[in-house]
């Protein structure tokens, strides 16, 4: 894991938009479900979530989203990169992707979100704790 002290750094596909976060991430988490998977265009996505006034976007994170009800997202206005997700029923954290951070080779993920949802010829091999829905009740922080 980075420092407690260093910031976590990133930036979408064209470097355009570019995030600081002052804290280390609160949970890493895969997630399986098919939205994750439609959107990151992988066949399964990994996040980090952060307290929001953790992270700062710059220039901004623009305009937000919503394509399912509870869910809101932030996307890059030049290259279209998701930047981060908001989601109802984990209120007071924002997901990024963690494709997305520098330091992404430092955040191994702590567990899977939707794993019911799994492709079946996908097999990844850890002792993480796998949820079956969102895992509302582990990602809390």
């Amino acid at each position: 894991m980075p420092s407690d002290t260093a910031p976590i750094t990133g930036h979408c596909y064209c470097g355009q938009t570019r995030l600081t976060a002052t804290a280390r991430p609160q949970t890493v988490t895969y997630c399986h479900c098919s939205d994750c998977r439609r959107l990151s265009g992988a066949p399964v996505a990994a996040f980090a979530a952060f307290a929001p006034y953790q992270v700062t976007f710059s220039p901004s994170r623009g305009p937000r989203k919503s394509f399912t009800k509870g869910v809101d997202r932030w996307f890059c206005l030049d290259c279209g990169t998701q930047l981060c997700a908001t989601y109802d029923y984990l209120p007071d954290q924002i997901y990024v992707p963690l494709g997305l951070l520098d330091q992404a080779d430092q955040l191994a993920p702590e567990s899977h979100s939707h794993a019911d949802s799994a492709l079946p010829w996908l097999h990844i091999t850890d002792d993480l704790p796998r949820d079956t829905g969102s895992g509302r009740d582990r990602l809390k922080p």
